[in-house]
């Protein structure tokens, strides 16, 4: 009898959050990971435009005029408020 558990698979999601993040994915997706979603979560346009993720979300538009937030936190939480519901 099989339990319940083995009837599920496993749903694997990586979320690559700013410059380091994306750059994760992106060397995720060309080592040829596979059967796991890939989000990339980003203030940077460039950036976000140039990874290779499944699902990209770019955030904070309005703060940092589509440019980093210079590995300053407080624009990067801000950011992600701006963008909260598209986040969830």
């Amino acid at each position: 009898m099989l339990d319940a558990a083995t009837n599920y698979l496993a749903v694997i999601k990586v979320v690559g959050i700013g410059g380091g993040g994306t750059n994760a994915v992106n060397r995720m997706i060309n080592s040829g990971l596979q059967g796991v979603e890939f989000i990339a979560v980003n203030t940077d346009a460039q950036a976000l435009q140039m990874c290779d993720a499944d699902q990209k979300i770019h955030i904070g538009e309005k703060i940092t005029r589509g440019l980093g937030a210079g590995a300053d936190p407080k624009i990067g939480m801000e950011a992600a408020e701006e963008n909260k519901a598209e986040i969830e």
